[in-house]
């Protein structure tokens, strides 16, 4: 307990002091995290809606996909992409493994199928009697589709909220891809893990607040956007 204590003051204290490496470590986790949320969007919204929308074989077996991605261990998304990225891999002419940018492509793998699967449940939540009216009033297929988002456009933040915390909390793909490289690819959770490691507890429980308040003020500012249009 007196190590909990200690670790908490030194952590404050070391906050207070604006500590530049600590903050280069939030910036990076914001900007890559951010990042990969909004990839993540970019292709999970549509894909979300189109299959709520679309009926085709084989869409049962999709679904199950999606949903299964929801739950897919970031160290798995980590392997494929450091495979997909490896020098003799399909993208190595990229030259982008252990940089930033292979950070974002495996964080939007982990949050795309959460961010499509959540949507597919909103847009599936809209009555079906409402998109059918829709039709008939006259509405093109894209307009009634740009409705039927705005409709399922409150449960969708939850998608938001779910991307981002999953990837701003996970460590196994930013380690395997970003490589852990000071000033370049160390984020809060692999800073975490090697300060920790090396005892350094006082800056392992100060990136650890920091954490806790990057994620905590995200979803405060996402959920005060939710209940303030809900009403």
């Amino acid at each position: 307990m007196d190590l909990l204590i200690e670790g908490l003051r030194q952590a404050l204290a070391l906050l207070l002091a604006g500590d530049r490496e600590v903050w280069a470590i939030l910036l990076l986790s914001l900007q890559v995290s951010g990042s990969a949320t909004l990839v993540s969007l970019a292709l999970g919204i549509p894909a979300g809606a189109a299959l709520a929308l679309a009926r085709f074989p084989g869409r049962s077996l999709v679904v199950s996909a999606v949903n299964s991605g929801m739950g897919l261990p970031p160290v798995v998304a980590g392997l494929f992409v450091t495979i997909v990225l490896w020098r003799s891999g399909p993208l190595g002419g990229l030259e982008i493994l252990y940089t930033p940018a292979a950070i974002i492509v495996a964080q939007a793998v982990i949050a795309a199928p959460i961010v499509t699967g959540i949507t597919l449940a909103a847009v599936q939540g809209v009555p079906e009697e409402f998109r059918l009216q829709l039709l008939a009033l006259g509405a093109s297929r894209v307009q009634m589709v740009w409705v039927v988002l705005r409709e399922a456009r409150l449960p969708m933040l939850a998608a938001v909220m779910a991307g981002f915390g999953g990837v701003i909390s996970e460590i196994g793909a930013s380690m395997m891809v970003g490589g852990n490289v000071k000033g370049q690819t160390r984020t809060l959770t692999t800073a975490m893990v090697l300060e920790t490691g090396k005892g350094n507890f006082e800056v392992a429980i100060a990136l650890a607040l920091l954490l806790l308040v990057l994620v905590f003020l995200v979803n405060w500012a996402l959920t005060s956007i939710q209940q303030r249009r809900a009403f």
